[in-house]
């Protein structure tokens, strides 16, 4: 119980002064810990159902959001932008996303994938009819079964606190301008080949900052577990 009290609080409270995406997710989970233990204390037949909902749809919210970064970074490889807090990182080279402010302004770049990350975020956040929302629902359900109330309040107080930086990524994404440009030296590339068919091979090598791709296990695991996400109210069964 007191596991579950301290992690709701300083995952919550931490998370609010991050600027690293990662690691806002990362105090996101110690935040998402403290419902987890939570039923866990409570430990009834109910408890112990939305515990393991609880972490089966936690599981797949994540996955898809580290996904949805990797995707983002690599969807950004042909653009540039002049935010100089990347450029004073030690470590920017390990990976493409790394700050919030990075991803400002994407929606205006690719918006489906934007729209499958933003319904990601809605669901940590526990918004329905998303799958999170049940997930938190069958949890603060089994504490005041169980006469946990002050713990109940904590949660749910906690909740509301760490939509404000969930939704601030949000707007970043959605409302926001986008600093980034197409990269002027991949605007006109010489590429040496063997034309057999100009037609075709003119067509395949012709390039465009708005029409990059991405690979199909990518997109496929994208879109199975957002739409998971989103169409869990069809048969809210845990």
């Amino acid at each position: 119980m007191v596991s579950s009290l301290l992690s709701l609080i300083i995952g919550t409270i931490v998370g609010l002064t991050q600027f690293r995406i990662k690691r806002l997710f990362a105090y996101s989970t110690i935040s998402h810990m403290g419902f987890i233990l939570l039923a866990l204390t409570i430990n009834s037949i109910e408890s112990i159902q939305a515990f393991i909902f609880y972490l089966i749809q936690y599981s797949l919210s994540n996955l898809n959001a580290f996904i949805l970064l990797i995707s983002i970074g690599f969807s950004l490889y042909y653009y540039v932008n002049d935010n100089k807090e990347y450029e004073e990182l030690s470590d920017k080279n390990n990976s493409p996303i790394q700050l919030i402010s990075q991803i400002k302004g994407f929606f205006y770049i690719n918006p489906i994938l934007s729209l499958s990350f933003a319904i990601t975020i809605f669901s940590f956040v526990g918004i329905p009819p998303l799958i999170g929302f049940f997930a938190k629902q069958m949890v603060l359900s089994a504490a005041l079964d169980s006469g946990y109330v002050f713990l109940t309040l904590v949660a749910i107080l906690t909740s509301v606190i760490s939509a404000v930086y969930y939704l601030n990524i949000v707007k970043q994404i959605f409302f926001d301008e986008s600093e980034y440009i197409a990269n002027p030296e991949l605007l006109n590339i010489d590429i040496h080949a063997s034309i057999i068919r100009k037609d075709v091979f003119l067509e395949k090598l012709r390039f465009s900052c708005d029409n990059i791709i991405l690979s199909s296990y990518l997109t496929i695991s994208i879109s199975i577990l957002t739409l998971i996400i989103l169409l869990f109210i069809l048969i809210p069964q845990e």
